[in-house]
C-alpha cells in the first residue's frame, strides 16, 4: 500500500515521542494526514516543548512510562498503530542498572503487547538496536528479548488481531549519545577528538532515514519479522577527520591543530556493527532497500512472508560493517552535507544531542 494511504486517518500512539527518533516520526507522519497522534514520554520538560510545538487539534501529548501498563492500555483505546521507541539505550547505564533495563526494555514491551491485544490494535512496531545481534551486554540482551517477545506476540495474540514486528537501527547520526555530537563538541573545544579504536567501523543512517525505515516497515509487515535497512558503512577515524575538516575552521581552529587520540575500546564494545547474524541470514530475505529476518519457528505463526521488490529469498552472508565496503572520506563528507546532519545537530533540531 502507498505509505500516505497507509497512515491517512489512522490513530497512532508513539512511545518515547520526545526522543530524537520519536520527534522525527512526528515530523514525517503529520504529512500523511493521520487521524490522531498520541505522544507519550516520561520526560516532562521535553513533552512540554512538544506540546508547545504542535498546537493542532489531532496531536495529544501525555506523560507516561511504558512500565505503567494501565496508562498504555488507556492511551491505546481506538488506536490503529503503536510505534514503540521508548527504551533504555545506553550500554553502561544499563549495565550498572540491569533490573531497571529489564523493567523498561523487556517488561515495557510486554506491557505494549498486552495493551495492544486488549485494545485490538492493528499494527505494533518495536524499534530495536544493532546491539541485539550477538549481544555482549545487558542493554543488547534486553533489546533482543524485546524482539523475541514482539515476534512471539503473533502467536500469543490468538485469534490474531494485530501484526507485531520490529526494526533494527544502526548508528543514527546526530541522535542523543551518538558519536557525531560528541566529536562536534570536542572540535568546538579545540580537541582532542577521542576514538576508542582506529579499526572501528559502523553503519550510518540519518535520523530522517531511521524514521522512514519505521514507517516503511509497517506497510510491509506480515508479523514477527525484523526489518533491517541497507546502510552505508563508515570508518570512525575517517568520520572524525571529515568532521574536523568541516568544522575546525568554523570554530576558529586550523584542522591540523585538532588532534585525534585513541583511548581504548570500552568494555562490551565491538570493533564492528552487526545488524544480521550468521544464524539469522539462513532465514532472511533481501529486498531492494532492506533485509527481512523472518521468525525461526515459522510453523508456530502460520504466516506467509512475501514482499514486493524481493531480490533474493536467501541471504548469503551476515550483515556486518566489517564485511561491507566503507565510504571514502569524500563520500562521508557528501553524506553529511547532503543530509544536513551538522546543521540539524547545531540548530538543536535533535534536542539535547549537544
Amino acid at each position: 500500500m502507498n505509505i500516505a494511504d497507509f497512515y491517512k486517518n489512522k490513530n497512532i500512539l508513539i512511545t518515547g515521542a520526545a526522543g530524537t527518533v520519536g520527534r522525527e516520526l512526528i515530523r514525517q507522519l503529520i504529512n500523511y494526514q493521520p487521524g490522531e497522534l498520541r505522544l507519550m514520554d516520561n520526560n516532562e520538560s521535553e513533552m512540554f516543548f512538544l506540546m508547545e510545538e504542535y498546537r493542532t487539534s489531532n496531536i495529544f501529548c501525555f506523560l507516561g512510562d511504558i512500565r505503567d501498563r494501565d496508562k498504555i492500555e488507556k492511551l491505546a483505546k481506538d488506536v490503529d498503530i503503536i510505534i514503540h521507541t521508548a527504551a533504555f539505550k545506553h550500554v553502561i547505564l544499563s549495565e550498572i542498572n540491569p533490573f531497571d533495563a529489564v523493567q523498561t526494555n523487556i517488561m515495557g514491551v510486554q506491557n505494549i503487547i498486552k495493551a495492544a491485544s486488549a485494545r485490538k490494535v492493528k499494527y505494533v512496531l518495536f524499534t530495536s538496536s544493532d546491539k541485539a545481534v550477538n549481544p555482549t551486554n545487558v542493554m543488547g540482551t534486553s533489546k533482543l528479548m524485546g524482539e523475541r517477545l514482539i515476534t512471539a506476540a503473533n502467536a500469543f495474540d490468538s485469534p490474531r488481531t494485530a501484526v507485531f514486528s520490529s526494526t533494527r537501527f544502526g548508528n543514527v547520526l546526530g541522535s542523543r549519545g551518538s558519536v557525531v555530537p560528541l566529536f562536534m563538541k570536542q572540535i568546538r573545544q579545540g580537541g582532542p577528538v577521542t576514538l576508542t579504536d582506529k579499526r572501528m567501523t559502523r553503519f550510518i543512517m540519518t535520523v530522517a532515514e531511521s524514521a522512514n525505515l519505521v514507517l516503511q516497515s509497517l506497510t510491509l509487515a506480515r508479523g514477527g519479522e525484523v526489518f533491517v535497512t541497507k546502510m552505508p558503512v563508515a570508518r570512525i577515524p575517517d568520520l572524525a577527520e571529515v568532521l574536523i575538516e568541516l568544522l575546525a575552521p568554523k570554530y576558529g581552529y586550523a584542522p591540523e591543530d585538532i588532534k585525534i587520540i585513541e583511548i581504548g575500546i570500552k568494555p562490551g564494545e565491538k570493533l564492528y556493527e552487526e545488524l544480521m547474524s550468521e544464524e539469522e541470514m539462513h532465514r532472511s530475505l533481501e529486498l531492494k532497500d532492506m533485509f527481512v529476518v523472518t521468525p525461526a519457528f515459522k510453523s508456530v505463526y502460520q504466516i506467509t512472508f512475501e514482499y514486493p521488490d524481493t531480490i533474493s529469498p536467501q541471504v548469503r552472508k551476515p550483515y556486518a560493517s566489517s564485511g561491507e565496503s566503507a565510504l571514502i572520506k569524500e563520500a562521508i563528507k557528501d553524506y553529511l552535507v547532503t543530509n544536513q546532519v551538522l546543521e540539524a545537530v547545531e540548530s538543536g533540531l535533535y534536542r539535547g544531542t549537544i
